[in-house]
């Protein structure tokens, strides 16, 4: 991948897995692995799942410098006695494994993302078989003095089926000393073959504390609002795209909208449509509808208990949401509506539907849940 290429497991705004030195929130992950490499028992393939954003890839990083850097314990030191178990996957920067694989250069370490496609010049939307297939020449390479090889498959969810199955057979029959790290949001689109062959490692979204730390290590200097930790739900690449594409006031306008309802502001959702049917607006219409997602699910929970959010996200939005949804009858409303404008627009996505009709879709079908 040259060096003008996006990377597609790099989130915008934020260092690249492979430079990021500390995990945060992720102790009981991490302790997992630990025990499996200290007790002997260390599986081929390794199943790494969680929310998108909360360090599933700089896990994977994290292992693959550990696995290269660290002896077995029973391989004995300089007399032969047996070497200390590692309490930590903590490999200094300085080490010389940290540093072939900060520079991309190590050879005990492939990594499989989407290529570009040499017809268009441009990155493809899924891992394809060749990306696979590209992996047997490493694995059939003599690991340098005995040592371990390491793959990171960012992300599994992005193989095409004819990919999963050039992976399935790699892991029936995984090469000696071979670990292979598949990174996944979402395991349940993977074949269920390639999901038992593996062991997982489930992370979680990360606290409040957690996340501000992550952010702060990746650069954002400035004091997390609460609201935007509230829409990041714990994780840092949703929060760090938040960022990017005013999130925040999106949300705001986002709940203007309902605030108007069930008269509905039509200004207002114009204005909401226009913005989403912009030129380059596609990753803006992307963030609309995962924010609408959030705003509905917090709206039907606040009816569904009775509370509203203990941190509003947008000013307001607790009265609003008590007065749209002050029942669980109304609450099951949103819920349904929530799961339609997700389909819909899903659909709407698939067949190039024009972006502003598609916002406007989502609006009247808002308006007509409120008016019921």
């Amino acid at each position: 991948m040259s060096d003008d290429t996006p990377e597609p497991d790099r989130i915008e705004g934020a260092p690249h897995p492979r430079e990021t030195p500390v995990l945060f929130g992720q102790d009981a992950a991490q302790t997992a692995f630990l025990d499996a490499f200290n007790s002997g028992r260390l599986h081929h393939g390794w199943l790494i799942t969680g929310p998108r954003g909360v360090g599933k890839a700089t896990l994977a990083w994290r292992i693959a410098r550990f696995l290269l850097a660290t002896p077995d314990t029973d391989d004995g030191g300089m007399f032969g006695d047996a070497l200390p178990k590692p309490d930590s996957l903590n490999i200094p920067g300085d080490h010389p494994v940290a540093r072939r694989i900060a520079a991309g250069a190590d050879p005990g370490l492939y990594r499989i993302t989407r290529s570009v496609n040499e017809k268009t010049g441009r990155l493809r939307d899924q891992i394809v078989a060749d990306d696979v297939r590209k992996l047997n020449g490493f694995l059939h390479l003599s690991a340098a003095d005995g040592g371990r090889r390491v793959v990171i498959l960012d992300a599994a969810d992005d193989m095409n089926t004819q990919a999963a199955n050039a992976l399935l057979k790699m892991l029936e029959e995984p090469p000696e000393r071979t670990t292979l790290l598949l990174i996944s949001h979402q395991p349940a689109r993977l074949l269920p073959t390639i999901r038992s062959r593996c062991r997982d490692l489930r992370l979680s979204n990360l606290s409040p504390a957690d996340l501000a730390a992550a952010l702060q290590q990746a650069g954002v200097e400035d004091q997390l609002p609460d609201a935007l930790a509230e829409l990041a739900g714990g994780s840092v690449g949703a929060a760090l795209r938040l960022i990017n594409l005013g999130g925040l006031a999106l949300y705001g306008e986002i709940l203007a909208v309902l605030r108007s309802l069930p008269q509905l502001d039509r200004p207002r959702a114009l204005k909401l449509a226009e913005a989403a049917a912009a030129r380059g607006g596609a990753e803006k219409l992307d963030l609309l509808l995962t924010l609408t997602d959030v705003a509905l699910a917090r709206l039907a929970r606040t009816g569904a208990t009775g509370q509203p959010p203990a941190i509003e996200a947008a000013p307001g939005e607790a009265e609003t949401f008590q007065r749209l949804a002050p029942n669980p009858h109304k609450a099951r409303k949103w819920a349904t509506l929530a799961q339609k404008i997700t389909t819909r627009a899903r659909h709407g996505r698939a067949v190039n539907l024009d972006p502003a009709a598609l916002v406007l879709d989502m609006v009247f079908n808002m308006q007509s849940t409120a008016s019921r």
